[in-house]
């Protein structure tokens, strides 16, 4: 191998692509069951060549002992999962979303195949979580992935200590800006449902004999997927920019 490289670029060059490897296993759009794994090892391999030359300098010297390495390999690859796994917990914003909106208009039941998942959801969800990452390739947000790769070896520097505690915390409020994201983007369908719900409980009351049920439910579901479809163009636009948000904590780093 000296005669493409030295040992000391090959071993740089491999705690590169533990870290970049561990957050493709992770990242929206890139990390997901029908990305073939030899399609997201190829662009790992191409992303720590063109970052070889950026982040060289902050990392470890080849150790002596062969402990001493696989250690280094683990400690990049649990970094790259941390990082990985804030990025992907907070798109799930868009599966809460989903599942509230197929709450408010009955349709919890319409089951299909979630392509972006292990498991099936909502019709609604799996929609909106094809229409968060079909938003974030249409609006280059994934170009700020990039950045937030080089601007990471800034914020978790190789060198540092392994933040654990930090992660733990930002972990947690990350799981509740997602949450709460969700709820906010689904509180148009929300609100209408809340309204509809009272209409139908005081006609009911008002009118007895009249079969409130039958009329209110094929109503709900019109009028519920009418107010989603109209609210869907702010939906996205609120979830990019609080995606941006979220991405550019990271890419901080390789701006400053």
């Amino acid at each position: 191998m000296e005669a493409y490289a030295t040992t000391g670029e090959i071993w740089t060059g491999a705690l590169i692509f533990a870290r970049i490897g561990a957050i493709l296993m992770l990242l929206p759009g890139f990390g997901e069951t029908y990305v073939p794994p030899r399609v997201r090892l190829s662009l790992a391999l191409v992303i720590t060549l063109a970052l070889w030359p950026v982040v060289r300098g902050v990392l470890p010297a080849l150790p002596e002992s062969m402990g001493s390495m696989i250690g280094w390999v683990l400690r990049e690859v649990i970094v790259g999962l941390m990082i990985g796994m804030l990025i992907r917990v907070f798109a799930g914003a868009l599966t809460t979303a989903g599942e509230i909106v197929s709450l408010q208009t009955t349709l919890s039941f319409a089951q299909t195949a979630n392509p972006l998942q292990a498991q099936p959801g909502t019709t609604i969800a799996t929609f909106l979580m094809l229409f968060g990452i079909t938003l974030i390739f249409a609006t280059n947000t994934h170009h700020l992935f990039i950045a937030a790769l080089v601007g990471s070896y800034e914020l978790i520097a190789p060198a540092k200590p392994l933040v654990v505690g930090d992660f733990a915390t930002m972990a947690v409020r990350t799981v509740g800006d997602s949450f709460l994201l969700g709820v906010q983007l689904a509180a148009p369908v929300i609100v209408f449902a809340l309204i509809f719900n009272l209409a139908s409980g005081l006609v009911a009351r008002v009118m007895p004999q009249f079969q409130i049920f039958f009329a209110a439910a094929p109503l709900s579901v019109i009028l519920g997927l009418s107010v989603f479809a109209l609210s869907l163009g702010v939906l996205g636009t609120v979830f990019i920019d609080r995606y941006r948000a979220v991405a550019a904590v990271f890419a901080g780093g390789a701006g400053g």
